[in-house]
């Protein structure tokens, strides 16, 4: 956007830390709000890749998975420096990573979860579902 090829370090790094503080803002704003009515045990990112940018060639996709992981990584930062635990989960896995760490299976798991959704009004979404699988992970290994 105008600036010197020499700049771009300095201009990284600068948005970098702009994220990450705003990250930590926001996560501790969010917790304010939750820790209200109930205690946070910890954090689970529910992602669609964990690939690393440097191995995709097109230069596009590249760009929304380097987004991808500035994001991903400043909000594990900003749980850990909270002192939660911080876990960060596939979608395309999360039901088998769940069946692994639960022990049970993908299918009751699949259950369970659309059975807590009967009691939500309006649509019980994909991602509202591995939210709860998610957050279902996180609430196992606290306790």
């Amino acid at each position: 956007m105008g600036a010197r090829a020499a700049d771009a370090p300095k201009i990284e790094r600068r948005l970098r830390g702009i994220v990450q503080r705003i990250t930590r803002r926001s996560l501790a704003a969010l917790l304010r709000e939750y820790r209200r009515a109930r205690r946070v045990g910890g954090v689970a990112l529910v992602v669609g890749s964990t690939i690393d940018p440097a191995t995709i060639g097109n230069d596009h996709i590249r760009a929304h998975a380097l987004e991808g992981q500035l994001f991903r990584t400043a909000l594990e930062r900003a749980a850990r420096a909270r002192r939660l635990p911080c876990t960060t989960l596939v979608e395309r896995a999360l039901y088998e990573t769940a069946a692994a760490r639960l022990k049970r299976p993908a299918t009751a798991l699949k259950a369970a979860v659309s059975e807590l959704g009967s009691a939500v009004q309006g649509p019980w979404r994909a991602d509202e579902k591995a939210a709860t699988l998610a957050a279902w992970l996180i609430l196992r290994s606290v306790h």
